[in-house]
């Protein structure tokens, strides 16, 4: 698949996945697109943990208000970064933008290999979720889990959600 058309198939999966475990070598290539990813001054701020140990994917599944892909995924992608903004360029940090951008590269490189993924952001500040997930898997207490990919091979159709034509979004000058 070429760049292109994995960008026009990715799409946010929200609905079941089946559980059959990733193996290690495909969820390593979806964490290197993610390294590959530009990054504020190049300072490669965006820190990430592969889960797929059954007892801390199991505890994920299990929390409260997990439906869909984030109750059934194989394997889970968590992005962090310091809890204390990093400043890499005259007094700004881009940690938040850095980790934007690995996701991305991480959802093309997602729906390239065939597997589904949603973008979990929100779930994960409600109810200490990022904090108890970093209890999970030993994430130092310096650094904070911003967004959570779940992994897994799709079970069910889902349409892909109609974007706003071009011309509504676009301006040439």
């Amino acid at each position: 698949m070429d760049l292109f058309e994995a960008i026009e198939k990715r799409f946010s999966y929200r609905k079941e996945m089946d559980q059959t475990e990733i193996p290690l070598e495909d969820l390593k290539k979806i964490v290197q697109a993610g390294l590959d990813a530009p990054s504020g001054v190049n300072a490669q701020t965006t820190g990430f943990i592969i889960i797929r140990n059954p007892n801390v994917v199991k505890a994920i599944r299990e929390m409260p208000k997990a439906n869909g892909s984030m109750a059934t995924a194989a394997a889970y992608i968590a992005c962090h970064v310091a809890r204390k903004p990093v400043e890499t360029y005259m007094d700004m940090s881009f940690d938040i933008e850095d980790c934007a951008a690995a996701v991305e590269n991480m959802f093309l490189a997602t729906t390239a290999m065939g597997y589904g993924t949603v973008w979990i952001d929100g779930w994960l500040r409600k109810d200490n979720r990022a904090t108890k997930i970093a209890e999970l898997t030993g994430l130092e207490d310096d650094r904070v889990i911003r967004i959570i990919l779940p992994i897994g091979k799709m079970l069910q159709e889902q349409e892909k959600r109609v974007k706003k034509p071009f011309e509504e979004r676009v301006s040439v000058v």
